[in-house]
């Protein structure tokens, strides 16, 4: 017989284990967040205070078109977050959604890896920003050199497939 303590006991075991498959099921993407929401501004604030005192100082209208960006790319991964946890849309809409996370994600990462690529090649400051089949690469230097700005189309091209539609503007 089943007695009162019993069933406390498996009504309280079942709801644990009811809530701990929920919690296993989650996408871990959305339990970061839910937990904290400014993890990902106070990471980024340590790895930029962690920087090498050596490296010369960047251009500030290289930095404000960062900082304008990563602004731009936070805004609509919120959204897109803000679309993937609404029960109220379709399944279609929160798959194109996490598509276009997807998709920012690696346009950062290919941003990230070109910058490098320039840095290494040409040993010059750049940023450069990808957006569907555009890129546009924003050098800092003062020597605006046809030559330059042509080689450095040519290594932007060799991370694509496809042909892109690919600008450079010199700053300084």
């Amino acid at each position: 017989m089943i007695n009162k303590r019993n069933l406390w006991f498996l009504t309280l075991f079942s709801l644990i284990l009811v809530l701990s498959v929920y919690y296993i099921t989650m996408p871990s993407e959305l339990l970061m967040t839910a937990n904290n929401p400014n993890k990902e501004e106070k990471t980024k604030t340590v790895s930029k205070q962690e920087e090498p005192k050596t490296e010369e100082k960047e251009n500030t209208e290289l930095v404000a078109l960062r900082v304008e960006a990563e602004e731009q790319m936070l805004d609509e991964m919120t959204n897109l977050k803000a679309i993937l946890t609404n029960n109220n849309k379709t399944t279609e809409e929160k798959n194109a959604a996490l598509e276009q996370m997807q998709k920012l994600n690696k346009n950062r990462g290919l941003e990230e890896k070109i910058e490098k690529k320039l840095k290494e090649t040409f040993d010059l400051k750049t940023f450069v920003k990808i957006t569907d089949s555009d890129v546009s690469v924003v050098v800092d230097s003062t020597k605006h050199d046809k030559t330059l700005a042509n080689n450095i189309m040519r290594q932007v091209q060799e991370e694509f497939e496809n042909h892109v539609s690919i600008s450079v503007k010199f700053q300084k």
